[in-house]
């Protein structure tokens, strides 16, 4: 179990070297702001509830820029359904949403990460995405910045294409704000259909060492604008931090 006994080099959690298996670094029966800070900038997030179990899978999701397969004809979704989007507005209905949306596999989203994960947003390193239409929140996702790294945690959506309208609006952010590092922790079958691709752990901490001790970046600690401009017809690919090819 996890307490403040389990220390190593500044953090109270075990080098994720030493997960099982299935990636589980640690268990906790309590999670709170300050922890979630430590977990993300050593390559761990939690995963489960009750108790809390954080994990630092090998290999890790990622979405690298030159990977990315962005949907086509957003915006033609987005004038058919009425849809607009905005950051940081609604976090905590988001992470509701996202909590219903996954059914009993969201359990993990409990009250007790929903405070968490809202402190972190007051702090300035947790932001949510939004997608309305007219005033009915009808998708959105959320994730936490630490430096030039984005950690993306969950999405819904209750109209069609309103979850991939999000996810275009967001990678367009992290672009100008010259995110390195997109973390998208486990595949999915969404994710995959965006890009995702898999590094090793340990070339995963190696980028995420290199990308929050990148200069700082804009918003770091701070609110998002919450009007996005308009989407651009086509998001170019970035470079990453070295020219390293995902390990499968």
């Amino acid at each position: 179990m996890l307490g403040p006994a389990m220390v190593r080099s500044s953090s109270r959690f075990p080098d994720p070297a030493e997960a099982d298996a299935r990636g589980l670094v640690a268990i906790s029966d309590f999670v709170d702001a300050d922890l979630l800070l430590d977990a993300y900038s050593h390559g761990i997030f939690p995963w489960s509830n009750d108790p809390i179990g954080w994990f630092s899978p090998d290999p890790r999701a990622v979405f690298l820029r030159q990977s990315l397969r962005m949907p086509r004809k957003l915006g033609k979704a987005m004038r058919h359904h009425r849809l607009r989007v905005t950051f940081d507005r609604a976090f905590t209905p988001v992470m509701e949403a996202c909590r219903a949306a996954h059914g009993p596999k969201g359990t993990w989203i409990s009250d007790a990460f929903i405070a968490a994960y809202g402190e972190l947003h007051r702090r300035g390193h947790a932001h949510s995405v939004e997608i309305w239409q007219e005033d009915l929140l009808v998708g959105g996702l959320y994730g936490v910045q630490l430096g030039a790294m984005f950690a993306g945690e969950s999405m819904f959506h209750r109209v069609t294409n309103a979850a991939k309208v999000g996810f275009a609006f967001l990678v367009e952010h992290l672009d100008r704000m010259g995110i390195a590092l997109f973390d998208a922790q486990v595949p999915n079958p969404f994710t995959l259909q965006l890009g995702a691709v898999e590094l090793r752990r340990r070339e995963f901490l190696r980028r995420l060492r290199a990308a929050i001790a990148h200069h700082p970046t804009p918003f770091d600690g701070r609110l998002w604008p919450h009007d996005p401009p308009p989407l651009a017809n086509v998001v170019r690919p970035q470079p990453t931090l070295d020219a390293d090819e995902p390990k499968h």
